[in-house]
């Protein structure tokens, strides 16, 4: 009886564990792979629609990032306030309510408030949904959960990158209703798996005589995680803008490159929780600087067909692939602090959308400086990305001198 018993708690857990990651799948699919990465194929076609021109466009654009901050900041004291689940849950029903809000062409500040909202939905869902899911899983399996988890960004782009060129064939208007469709039948699926039980489960504390982890090396991670926000920031807003206008391509030519970025989205963070399994985060994130920086160059440096497509697919792993390596490198430092792991990644989150923010407004104000360049646009980015690798090399040569002892 006992084994009967046993075995109905584990599949009952199993449940639970595979209902949490899909909740939480649907969650980033939602809140970031649509609520934020549909504008990008969509702007284009906002501006050739003259619903607004080429600079208010950009500035929506850095609207949803400005929110995004927003909701990292919000997303935890409002759970705290409301629970987990209900949070979680409002924040999927706020973001779909933005779609259908932003189907109709009214004034400018409507229109980036609303992409404002969304952005608040977005950063709030990033915060609490992978740890509230994760809490509920194994540990010997939460890597691949976190994968799961986070390729729900990329699937998003993929969708945006496929289905709003079919869409848009009936129009703006249908094109916004549509994802909108789509959001409150994933929102309706992810429903029952944001239970309170889990969300509400204690974390475990720290044990007795535990090592405490460098604050340096953590605050180290929190500045290149800002940084590889503004390296990414160019091809996450203007990539299609990049292909249609700045190389003459076309918006389908554009939208294509776009669905690339979403394939590499999506296998971005299983490729990269896999290596770092196997290598360690520390080096897969050095790893991830050198390779992120040259891709950002790419389209100034070869703006041909295979650079364009190597471009696009290598900074679209990253754009997903850097949050699983963030998370697993926060979980290495803080291995035997579980319970202050949550405040790490939303402090990780929040220096993230800080900087992300920023980086869209001042991107967007030297876009319209520039007489509309997009050169600028990928070299700035590079050079963030390369100064994230000094930073790393900086703290591993601090780290292997306190190591063994050697001084100035």
């Amino acid at each position: 009886m006992r084994e009967v018993g046993q075995r109905r708690r584990d599949t009952k857990a199993q449940r639970a564990a595979w209902a949490a990651t899909l909740s939480g799948l649907c969650a980033s699919l939602v809140g970031i792979g649509l609520a934020r990465f549909a504008y990008t194929p969509l702007l284009p076609a906002i501006v050739g629609a003259h619903w607004f021109d080429a600079t208010q466009a950009a500035y929506i654009g850095a609207a949803n990032l400005a929110g995004y901050l927003a909701g990292a900041l919000l997303g935890r004291p409002l759970a705290y306030r409301l629970s987990e689940a209900v949070t979680l849950r409002g924040m999927m029903l706020l973001a779909t309510l933005a779609f259908f809000a932003c189907a109709h062409p009214t004034e400018f500040v409507w229109f980036s408030a609303w992409r404002f909202v969304s952005g608040v939905a977005g950063g709030s869902l990033m915060v609490l949904a992978a740890p509230a899911a994760l809490r509920c899983v194994p540990p010997t399996r939460q890597g691949m959960a976190s994968g799961v988890i986070f390729m729900g960004v990329g699937a998003g782009v993929v969708a945006s990158g496929t289905l709003v060129p079919l869409l848009l064939r009936h129009g703006l208007q249908v094109t916004w209703d549509g994802l909108g469709a789509i959001s409150t039948l994933l929102s309706a699926f992810a429903w029952a798996g944001w239970s309170s039980a889990y969300a509400a489960a204690p974390l475990p504390h720290a044990p007795e005589g535990a090592i405490e982890p460098s604050p340096f090396a953590l605050r180290a991670l929190f500045a290149q995680y800002a940084l590889s926000a503004v390296g990414l920031v160019p091809h996450m807003v203007f990539l299609v803008a990049f292909v249609a206008r700045g190389l003459g391509g076309g918006f389908q030519a554009g939208a294509e490159y776009w669905a690339l970025f979403g394939l590499g989205a999506m296998i971005g963070p299983l490729l990269a929780g896999a290596l770092g399994d196997r290598i360690g985060f520390a080096r897969t994130l050095r790893m991830a600087w050198v390779l992120e920086a040259a891709a950002v160059a790419l389209p100034v440096l070869d703006p041909s067909l295979l650079g364009m497509i190597v471009s696009s697919i290598v900074v679209g792993c990253f754009v997903t692939g850097v949050v699983s390596l963030a998370l697993g490198r926060i979980h290495e430092l803080l291995l035997h602090h579980p319970s202050r792991q949550g405040a790490a990644w939303r402090s990780a989150t929040v220096a993230f959308a800080l900087a992300q923010a920023v980086a869209a407004y001042g991107y967007s104000y030297l876009f319209s400086l520039s007489a509309h360049a997009y050169g600028p646009l990928f070299l700035l980015g590079a050079a963030a990305l390369a100064i994230a690798l000094l930073i790393d090399l900086a703290v591993g040569n601090s780290e292997s001198r306190a190591r063994f002892g050697v001084n100035g």
